[in-house]
């Protein structure tokens, strides 16, 4: 993955950590599916991929490839405990 869109990501994972509570707020808003921990996963991923497609176009001038988007898939994995932590 290209060295500037990974520091990019990086700094979304971090600004994700840094606007815990304001995710917290849409979690309990929304705590009405079952399995709130999976949905709170999803919202905090989801943000991150947002990032990711948006920073490619913006960096890259072209939307993300396949193997890029692997390597996406495969930094999540190194920060999902992190992420898991937040709430």
């Amino acid at each position: 993955m290209d060295e500037i869109l990974l520091k990019k990501i990086e700094q979304k994972i971090q600004d994700t950590i840094s606007n815990k509570d304001e995710i917290k707020q849409l979690i309990q808003f929304l705590s009405s599916i079952d399995d709130s921990k999976s949905f709170a996963l999803g919202v905090i991923v989801g943000r991150i991929y947002n990032s990711f497609y948006y920073q490619s176009k913006r960096i890259l001038n072209r939307e993300p490839t396949i193997e890029e988007f692997e390597e996406f898939l495969e930094f999540i994995k190194t920060k999902k405990s992190t992420l898991e932590n937040l709430w």
